[in-house]
């Protein structure tokens, strides 16, 4: 927990050096139907549209703020109910990660917390491909999370391994790729690959600290982890949210 705890002090250090915890200003969060979250997309297989996980968005005097999860949860308080939340519970860390995301857009510190929508996932995957050729070579790639745009543009020019916590994916082969145990494959999938391509949605299962301080490159994708990585210096690929 002691990564959760970092990213509720400085998020605590900004909310008295902004005086926003003299201010009785709520935040609310809201789950947001498949449509609303990512649009009407070519592909039927994202985790978003099958129920595996919802979108929370969080609302900070007008800034908007998302997180995946599947603890889903609705909310209606201040920051100071907000900061007062256990983040050991899978539902209060996805209230809390969505509202990080909100004050911090609202102090316009971070970008890219609200997900892409239509074809924009498609074209995400295609940039992504590009970005990791250009920089970091023709690499093995450990992708954590089951996000088939993503899987499917990499495997075109990259070795892939594919981690997922679905049971109704592991086992199964999806994009000529076998879709290994999320749990049980961790260790062997980190130690083969030479970066790691982890979904954001990690932070709010905290599943996120198996892949802190490996020793090799890791990519978060998506606008959940937006604020965490700007307050711990983790790497975010996010192409066309907004």
């Amino acid at each position: 927990m002691d990564f959760y705890k970092d990213l509720w002090n400085k998020l605590k250090n900004i909310i008295e050096e902004n005086n926003l915890d003299k201010e009785s200003i709520n935040i609310s969060t809201a789950i947001l139907t498949p449509e609303e979250a990512i649009g009407i997309t070519s592909r039927k297989d994202f985790p978003l549209l099958n129920g595996k996980e919802v979108l929370v968005e969080a609302s900070f005097k007008g800034a908007i703020g998302q997180a995946f999860t599947d603890a889903p949860t609705v909310y209606n308080g201040s920051i100071e109910d907000i900061m007062s939340l256990d983040l050991s519970d899978n539902h209060n860390k996805v209230l809390f990660i969505a509202s990080l995301n909100a004050i911090l857009r609202h102090l316009n510190l971070i970008s890219n917390t609200i997900h892409c929508k239509n074809e924009e996932p498609e074209k995400c995957g295609k940039d992504l491909a590009k970005h990791v050729m250009q920089e970091y070579g023709n690499v093995k790639i450990g992708v954590i999370g089951f996000q088939p745009a993503i899987i499917d543009n990499l495997r075109k020019d990259f070795k892939l391994r594919v981690l997922d916590l679905d049971k109704n994916n592991v086992g199964k082969v999806k994009y000529d790729i076998l879709i290994e145990d999320g749990k049980k494959d961790m260790e062997k999938v980190v130690d083969w690959a030479n970066i790691l391509m982890v979904t954001g949605s990690t932070i709010t299962n905290g599943t996120i600290l198996n892949f802190l301080n490996i020793g090799k490159p890791v990519l978060f994708y998506g606008t959940t982890i937006a604020g965490a990585a700007y307050l711990s210096g983790l790497t975010q690929v996010c192409f066309h949210s907004k």
